[in-house]
């Protein structure tokens, strides 16, 4: 981790960013089109919208204690729900060990991240920044060689933000098909809908909620989701800690072909890294945030024991029968499962919209100089939005495989948003003041995450090649 004083920093005094026509259009663009519930306060803080996930009210400050828990809610969703998967492709024990390993370089590139953006607001006087952000802001006033590069550095982070939130969709959608599928199998059992049909069914109710611009309107519904999830974690641990089989009946170590699809699966459950810089904006003591027992290392820690316990009890208790969602391993047969679904699937459904929300303000307000008049503005939007629904609906159709949907998302956009881009961004702003310890854990880490992101990618789309090939097998029916 880099740690600069006011005499060593980089005296590398780059191009105000108001100088720059593309940033102005951009941020005059984003500020003219935001909903009102999102505007900016008068402290200069803005709504916790970053993170892909609401937080806040933007004129509120948080405790310790608030963001704490905001940040274990802004890590916390579908992937912890697929680490059974994960460990069904690396095997019991070496899931089990590598988790934490992972766990330590992702909440290792948080601090990175936050670090960079401290420094840079100290050299510019810029607060409030998001990621893309503190690329461009990195790049605009690092080494001379690198300051061109600058504008494309945002294009590049803004894409892989809009790729990964578009990919959580995708996976909704599919999460959603799925357990509302099972259940309605069970209750009704001579329908045959398959999964593609459930998703057709599910296109109407996620355009009306995709339709919601404010912030402050779904902030409910995310309060909702979290109690929701919070329920449904808890009765799936019931069922988890029953009847619990041996560990000598589980592979301590799957193979090399199949590691890869863990490392994608593990990476994508870390997908929070976008929360840390609203979150420490937002806080009423920002330093406690960082630091040896600060509220990021705490919060991660709990997330990550939270990831190794599901995964662990869950790929124990099934085996290689685990599906990527562990809800979907629940019995069938039983009230309770059936209402952890029901949750779970309304959960993720409320969630949806949330996840959306960051790809749209992303892409909008490019597209938005083409329409003039206000109503033209409004319902551009609102077709937009729903060009963006389809979009998903489409890709998750395409590929109706939660654990591989999960591992591909993982392996292409969270490793470079989560592990490739923090190393780059912190060589290319405390440039030449690094150590060199500082250069070769900057090199190994994105080496990790180009490994990740290369193996990852190749193994994912290998094994849904694979998954067609097959697709025309007869497939197990769940027994109600």
């Amino acid at each position: 981790m880099s740690t600069t004083t006011q005499e060593n920093r980089p005296l590398l005094i780059g191009p105000e960013p108001t100088n720059d026509p593309e940033s102005a259009r951009s941020h005059d663009s984003q500020r003219s089109d935001h909903p009102k519930g999102d505007e900016t306060s008068e402290d200069g803080n803005r709504g916790l919208t970053a993170s892909f996930h609401h937080i806040d009210d933007s004129h509120q400050q948080t405790t310790n204690c608030e963001t704490l828990i905001h940040l274990i809610k802004g890590n916390i969703g579908t992937g912890i729900l697929a680490m059974p998967d994960g460990l069904k492709n690396s095997g019991l024990y070496t899931g089990t060990v590598l988790l934490p390993i992972i766990a330590v370089i992702c909440i290792h590139c948080m601090h990175m991240l936050v670090n960079c953006a401290h420094e840079l607001k100290e050299r510019l006087g810029v607060a409030g920044m998001d990621y893309a952000e503190v690329g461009y802001h990195a790049f605009s006033t690092g080494p001379a060689p690198l300051r061109p590069f600058a504008n494309t550095a945002r294009r590049v982070l803004n894409a892989f933000l809009t790729l990964t939130q578009l990919g959580f969709c995708c996976v909704y959608v599919v999460f959603i098909a799925a357990n509302v599928k099972q259940v309605v199998d069970c209750q009704f059992p001579g329908n045959d809908i398959d999964i593609h049909g459930y998703m057709a069914i599910l296109i109407l109710p996620l355009l009306g909620i995709s339709m919601i611009r404010s912030l402050k309107v779904l902030a409910p519904f995310s309060l909702l989701s979290n109690v929701f999830l919070g329920l449904g974690l808890a009765i799936t641990f019931h069922y988890l800690l029953m009847d619990i089989p041996s560990s000598y009946d589980r592979a301590e170590f799957k193979s090399w072909k199949q590691l890869p699809l863990f490392l994608g699966t593990s990476i994508y459950a870390f997908e929070g890294i976008g929360v840390v810089l609203p979150l420490e904006r937002k806080m009423i003591n920002p330093h406690d945030f960082r630091g040896l027992n600060g509220v990021l290392n705490t919060g991660m820690i709990l997330v990550t024991c939270g990831y190794i316990a599901v995964g662990f009890f869950g790929y124990l208790k099934y085996g290689d029968a685990v599906h990527g969602s562990i809800t979907l391993n629940l019995p069938p047969s039983d009230n309770l499962a059936q209402l952890v679904k029901v949750l779970m699937a309304l959960a993720i459904y409320l969630t949806y919209s949330l996840m959306l929300y960051v790809p749209a303000e992303i892409m909008w307000p490019h597209l938005a100089p083409r329409f003039h008049s206000a109503k033209a503005k409004c319902l551009g939007e609102y077709a937009f939005r729903a060009f963006l629904v389809l979009v998903t609906f489409i890709l998750a159709a395409a590929i109706p495989n939660i654990g591989l949907f999960i591992s591909l998302v993982g392996a292409v956009s969270s490793s470079t948003l989560a592990i490739i881009f923090p190393p780059i961004i912190e060589l290319v702003t405390f440039w030449p003041r690094l150590s060199k310890w500082t250069i070769a854990k900057c090199v190994g880490v994105f080496s990790f995450g180009f490994i990740c992101f290369v193996f990852g990618s190749y193994a994912s789309i290998e094994a849904i090649i694979d998954y067609f090939k097959h697709s025309d097998e007869p497939q197990p029916r769940f027994v109600c």
